[in-house]
């Protein structure tokens, strides 16, 4: 024990090992949901989904290992929000790729990430980068995500005249869906731990006792993850095709991840007089191998978890709460017949109310500037529409270009955004 608290050091950061532990617990309660989640997700990409299961248990654990042993910070990771529904909805089944080729542009993004961390040209780009686009991007990506959840539910249906239209509320999908999301609100709201994950079991339950579901156990061997270990496509992922898809997986999990990190260790008190979070370097570096690992196993691009801030507020404040999480995360692998029985009208509610959060960015965006307003605009809403993270980055890099040309204000478009403007421009244009 002495030695544990020694090399996470426990001590000095004024926390018991018993306290990190207990953290980790509350830090996986409340991102548990996504082993239930991604695989309905990624399923239907037409990957297995114990496989999917498996992949995602265990890409989360190695992103949280490395990110407790390695950068020893109070930071879980697992697969992602958004860039598994890009994964699915924009890449495989939006522009027709096989699942095999979408996880080697994961493979590549991760790659790439990794080369952005050691030789330090995230900071470059993250500063580059106008920060009414970052947060623009982070709101599209939550209207995607909306969008998705309102589809999978049969709240939201499609209608020749109109393209979409609004479901048949009484029946038995939408009204389970509708009453997850009350339900997640509610206990959020209360600050109960875990509430996605009892909003989610909750409507399963009662599918179950419904008879719309079927109980098929609780705890079993894990299902094996042949069916997607080692088949990813990385020379498909090479088509010139796949160039934004590439660049929107790594741009999504790179602000995600930054996001993530700062906001956590803002809370854990952990960012020094100049503003900078230790190992920082190393923290991105777990969350890129984690990515790249994740993509080998089967699983969309795994990232840092600002649900992470739960298990801070319960004074988590090092590696060991991460490890914690990690532990956690293998175990659930034995959970697969539960995981199984979720129907996606029951991970729809968990999936919009992630959309809520996401849509908080907006608050900070400078509504009184049109040329700030309109590239967000863009993003919120050509995301959705277009069905495509990657569509809905571009559109508001052009927009935020043009509007900042026509309005005369040429210094605020940075070299990265001028590069990123053409290349984006000729891949619409082109392609």
């Amino acid at each position: 024990m002495n030695a544990i608290e020694r090399y996470f050091g426990i001590n000095g950061e004024n926390t018991t090992v018993k306290t990190e532990i207990l953290a980790g617990i509350t830090t996986f309660l409340t991102m548990a949901y996504i082993i239930f989640v991604n695989p309905n997700v990624l399923a239907e990409a037409g990957m297995d989904k114990g496989a999917v299961f498996v992949a995602t248990c265990l890409a989360a654990a190695i992103g949280c290992f490395i990110m407790g042993i390695y950068a020893r910070l109070p930071v879980a990771l697992a697969p992602g929000m958004g860039l598994n529904a890009f994964f699915t909805y924009g890449v495989v089944l939006g522009m027709g790729y096989a699942w095999q080729t979408a996880l080697g542009a994961v493979f590549l993004s991760g790659c790439l990430f990794i080369i952005l961390s050691l030789f330090k040209i995230r900071e470059w780009i993250i500063n580059a980068i106008p920060t009414s686009l970052k947060q623009g991007i982070v709101a599209g990506i939550g209207a995607f995500l909306a969008f998705i959840a309102l589809q999978s539910s049969g709240i939201i249906v499609g209608r020749d005249a109109t393209l979409v239209m609004l479901g048949d509320m009484t029946s038995f999908a939408p009204m389970m869906a509708a009453l997850g999301f009350f339900i997640i609100i509610g206990l959020v709201y209360k600050k109960v731990p875990g509430a996605v994950t009892i909003g989610i079991l909750i409507v399963t339950l009662i599918s179950l006792l419904t008879g719309h579901t079927h109980f098929a156990g609780i705890v079993s061997a894990p299902p094996s993850i042949t069916p997607t270990l080692l088949e990813l496509d990385i020379a498909g992922a090479f088509d010139v095709g796949m160039i934004s898809v590439i660049f929107a997986f790594l741009f999504v999990d790179l602000f995600d991840t930054t996001g993530s990190l700062v906001g956590i260790a803002s809370k854990a008190g952990l960012i020094d007089k100049d503003g900078n979070i230790p190992n920082m370097d190393k923290a991105l570096l777990a969350d890129s191998t984690a990515t790249v690992a994740g993509a080998m196993l089967g699983t969309s691009s795994t990232t840092s978890y600002i649900e992470s801030a739960s298990g801070v507020a319960s004074g988590g404040r090092t590696g060991l709460m991460a490890v914690t999480v990690g532990v956690l995360f293998v175990l659930s692998i034995f959970f697969a017949p539960l995981a199984g029985m979720i129907p996606a009208y029951a991970t729809a509610g968990a999936i919009f109310y992630v959309s809520v959060l996401m849509l908080f960015t907006l608050k900070d965006i400078n509504w009184e500037d049109l040329t700030e307003a309109a590239p967000v605009a863009v993003v919120l809403l050509l995301t959705p529409l277009t069905y495509s993270i990657a569509d809905g980055i571009a559109l508001g890099f052009i927009t935020f270009t043009a509007v900042k040309l026509m309005t005369g204000k040429f210094s605020e478009i940075t070299i990265p955004v001028w590069v990123l403007t053409v290349i984006l421009l000729a891949k619409l244009v082109l392609l």
